[in-house]
């Protein structure tokens, strides 16, 4: 599943349509994940502390401006009030999100606030006609080049749901190696939308095609679509991430977006990471959170953890 040998490939496509996903099994094992215990008090601080450096701080509305974008960079780099990170001596920790994300038309914005803040986190934009996909490869591609050309590091693209529901994996294939060319030296993150793939089997297929197509990461959703991150989806991406590493000793990363908003969440996604995909995982260059609301929550959690209040939500800054 590694090399780009065009023979090789229509022989692991092959293979790839065959596969089926247990669901029952599927089902089981994310019931297991959800009643785990989660850590309590300092652990439960520090984890949540690495969740936030997990984290993609996101953005992508139609009302986005310079200024709020200008916000979300600066909460990107002190995403928890340095009075609470000195109280668990993590100040001078250098704790960030792992980086921000916004729509192309405001990279440019963000790489602009966070050079001028002296720092060096990177700008991932969405790209290829996000949330649907539905717009012509030649528009996808330049809004790709475009993104990169201002400056982002990373790309969420979005795959073309229409040939993972009718079984064209090949041409899924050659689409998401062309977005991978434009990409150039930026990372690629692969957005599955698995609330459109219709079942376990296709999102497992697609999360294969994806890899060896060359994404650097596999991601649950746009948060546009009806259903996002599930656990039970998670497991399937996840089992494929590792099924992959297994084949091509290669590790692609995972992310899921959409709908985590809870400290709590967050906890447990770090707890699935760990159980299906070991601690080499359990970092921002193969985990990311993506998320807007969740990092107030995480923040109200560590200030009560730190002086046993709740804090009122204009107690904390916007995140």
């Amino acid at each position: 599943l590694s090399d780009h040998n065009p023979h090789k490939i229509k022989g692991d496509l092959e293979w790839i349509s065959k596969v089926r996903v247990n669901t029952h099994a599927v089902l089981k094992r994310a019931q297991h994940i959800q009643g785990q215990k989660i850590p309590k008090k300092q652990w439960q601080a520090a984890w949540l502390l690495k969740a936030v450096t997990c984290i993609d701080l996101t953005t992508l509305a139609g009302d986005d401006t310079p200024s709020n974008v200008h916000r979300l960079c600066l909460k990107a780099i002190q995403p928890v009030r340095h009075d609470l990170l000195r109280a668990v001596d993590m100040h001078n920790k250098g704790v960030t999100t792992a980086a921000v994300c916004v729509y192309p038309s405001r990279v440019a914005d963000a790489v602009k606030s966070l050079k001028a803040a002296n720092s060096s986190l990177p700008v991932a934009s969405v790209a290829t006609g996000f949330p649907a996909g539905q717009t012509p490869l030649e528009t996808r591609l330049q809004e790709v080049r475009l993104a990169v050309a201002d400056g982002a590091a990373e790309i969420d693209i979005v795959i073309n749901r229409t040939l993972a529901i009718t079984g064209e994996w090949e041409a899924l294939y050659d689409e998401i190696r062309e977005f991978r060319e434009a990409c150039g030296d930026a990372h690629m993150k692969t957005i599955l939308a698995i609330g459109e793939l219709g079942t376990f089997t296709n999102v497992y297929k697609a999360s294969l095609v994806a890899m060896m197509a060359g994404s650097d990461f596999i991601k649950t959703s746009t948060g546009k679509e009806s259903v996002n991150a599930t656990y039970p989806v998670a497991i399937v991406m996840v089992r494929a991430i590792r099924d992959y590493f297994l084949c091509t000793g290669h590790k692609v990363g995972f992310k899921p977006a959409g709908g985590i908003r809870t400290a709590q969440e967050s906890l447990v996604w770090l707890s699935l990471i760990k159980e299906e995909l070991g601690n080499d995982w359990l970092c921002p260059l193969l985990f990311r959170l993506g998320a807007s609301s969740l990092l107030a929550d995480i923040e109200r959690q560590i200030y009560h953890h730190v002086t046993g209040q709740y804090a009122a939500y204009h107690e904390l800054p916007m995140a």
